[in-house]
């Protein structure tokens, strides 16, 4: 297959039997995989369109709407975008990451809810926790959080990018405490503290048997293997970035939103599939950023790619402190009248910089007359062979 219009439901549809063969767990996925590649083809019906000015006729079909799907969902990517603008204040603002250690990474996939949501609480608590602190910042701060799970070469990596305003309000809520330039909260003393709270959150989900400890990790069940676990835990240290936002908070709004509404990898990172290997594009971060070649089994890179499933109804973007969503408009309001007021950002077009599917806007492709008209509803179609595992 050529480079033009590869897809990951391209790899699915050619090799998915291949990948479930190999790794029989995988059934797990298999209505994940169901959905990204009936995406937007005949399975799903769809809707034929028609020009009011040239009658030039097109047919759109329908969307999977899966939140996985990298076709999906740019109309909500974009009402989150223009939301969160909305809500920015004027003020500097600090972009925060925390990490997991890869040592936990296996314990991670086998128990991704309750991970994932300890990573959340763990890291959110560090935050709001050491900004209260009076030796700090001494404020209440609010922040958005994002959980990714991925690196650029698809390995799993679970992170939480934290966009967090450069201030807060005062205990009292009567004056806005501005953070220095360049420093919010002391990153080794929130890097400790995250990680102290993140393997006492362990233990106690060890402690109420919530754990699951599956093939190669069966040792842990034991204890004294648990506990040899825990010590080496103690001895890494947890990786916590903070730097202020590049830029500007727009910019790393920007940024965040391409992984909002779909994991891993976008269609426009894949180069090519030929003869069971994909091609895809990535940045190496530890070279400066430089963009190279990567190529892959077709199989692994589907195993790759469902590394990063979320659990059903996991909620990936979370909001706390000031912005948490019972209190931000009145905080939001509170801390306006402390900051010097300037226009609301805006954030117009599309969020990512990719091209809008094509089921964003319906203009006439032949005279770019700006809307079509339906004519007729496509009903779905049957599935052909190999589409049902």
């Amino acid at each position: 297959m050529s480079s033009q219009g590869v897809e990951v439901a391209d790899v699915l549809r050619g090799y998915a039997h291949n990948y479930l063969d190999r790794y029989p767990a995988g059934l797990g996925h298999s209505s994940l995989i169901e959905d990204l590649m009936a995406c937007r083809t005949a399975v799903l019906g769809g809707h034929r369109r028609q020009c009011p000015k040239c009658e030039h006729e097109l047919i759109a079909y329908n969307s999977c709407r899966n939140r996985h799907c990298p076709k999906c969902q740019a109309a909500k990517q974009a009402d989150w975008l223009n939301q969160q603008t909305r809500n920015l204040l004027n003020t500097g603002y600090f972009h925060i990451v925390f990490t997991l250690p890869h040592e936990l990474s296996p314990l991670t996939l086998q128990n991704k809810r309750l991970l994932y949501g300890l990573l959340f609480r763990c890291a959110s608590g560090a935050l709001l926790t050491v900004a209260a602190d009076p030796n700090h910042l001494g404020a209440k701060i609010g922040f958005t959080a994002i959980l990714h799970t991925w690196g650029q070469p698809l390995m799993h990596h679970p992170h939480v990018h934290c966009l967090v305003p450069a201030g807060g309000l005062s205990p009292n809520g009567r004056r806005w405490v501005a953070a220095k330039n360049r420093f919010l909260v002391p990153v080794r003393v929130l890097s400790r503290l995250f990680r102290g709270r993140f393997i006492a959150g362990l233990q106690a989900l060890r402690y109420r048997d919530e754990l699951q400890f599956c093939g190669r990790l069966d040792p842990l069940s034991h204890p004294q293997h648990w506990d040899e676990f825990i010590s080496r835990l103690h001895q890494t240290e947890w990786v916590v970035y903070a730097k202020p936002a590049f830029g500007s908070p727009q910019r790393v709004l920007k940024y965040l939103a391409r992984y909002t509404h779909r994991v891993a990898i976008s269609n426009r990172r894949l180069v090519c599939l030929k003869v069971g290997q994909i091609t895809f594009r990535y940045k190496d971060y530890r070279s400066g950023h430089c963009q190279r070649i990567m190529r892959l089994d077709a199989t692994e890179f589907i195993r790759r790619f469902l590394l990063h499933s979320l659990p059903k109804g996991f909620m990936c973007i979370r909001h706390y402190g000031l912005l948490a969503n019972r209190v931000r408009q009145k905080n939001l309001t509170q801390c306006r009248c402390l900051l010097p007021q300037v226009a609301r950002p805006s954030c117009q077009g599309e969020p990512s910089g990719e091209s809008v599917p094509r089921d964003a806007w319906f203009a006439c492709p032949k005279c770019n007359h700006e809307t079509t008209i339906v004519i007729e509803i496509i009903p779905p179609a049957r599935a052909g062979p190999g589409w049902r595992f």
